[in-house]
């Protein structure tokens, strides 16, 4: 028997316009025989200081345009020294003001952690809806390093791995450490119990 809203098998589209989440997401999800479509359309970004729900709006918005099963991630970079800033405005902030920017409010500021988190929102046409968090912990670079990854990854050093950052790894590197993969393995082992049921 086929669970509620489940006519796909091992597929799930990832609404997202950012082709390095998805290409991210694909390496995660094809260790758990998943497989992902990308659906390129712009979801429905709420203001919220809260990550998970930014990302479980845009997920119930996109399922009643799309009608199909599908997930959508939201993430942000949190700094202790700036009080948790940029968060949830971290695209908009590295829009404007980019990784120097994000260095120079750190000028002689010896407390660089930080936190990189991810909620990845699964919806179905059914009205399933269920989030899921990953935590990277790490610290802000003295200087951006590496061309890899996006986004503040060339300033981001994960605690995992101190002696690179995440724009100095690649794919699959990153994958083992970052925000982003540890919220979709969530997501990846929720989702293989569900549709087996």
């Amino acid at each position: 028997m086929q669970p509620k809203g489940f006519p796909y098998g091992r597929l799930i589209f990832f609404a997202t316009g950012n082709i390095h989440k998805f290409n991210e997401a694909r390496v995660v999800l094809a260790e758990y025989g998943i497989s992902v479509a990308m659906l390129k359309v712009k979801t429905l970004e709420i203001q919220d200081d809260n990550i998970e729900n930014i990302a479980r709006t845009s997920a119930l918005n996109a399922v009643r345009e799309l009608n199909l099963p599908l997930i959508v991630e939201d993430a942000g970079l949190f700094i202790e020294a700036l009080k948790g800033f940029p968060g949830p405005f971290s695209s908009y902030v590295y829009r404007t003001i980019g990784l120097s920017g994000i260095i120079k409010l750190l000028e002689g500021v010896d407390d660089r952690r930080a936190q990189f988190k991810s909620a990845v929102a699964f919806c179905n046409p059914c009205g399933e809806l269920r989030c899921f968090l990953g935590i990277s912990n790490g610290r802000i670079a003295r200087e951006p390093r590496g061309s890899g990854g996006f986004g503040f990854d060339p300033i981001f050093e994960p605690e995992e791995q101190p002696a690179k950052t995440f724009g100095e790894m690649s794919i699959e590197e990153k994958n083992l450490f970052s925000h982003r993969a540890k919220a979709l393995r969530k997501f990846a082992e929720w989702y293989k119990a569900w549709s087996a049921l």
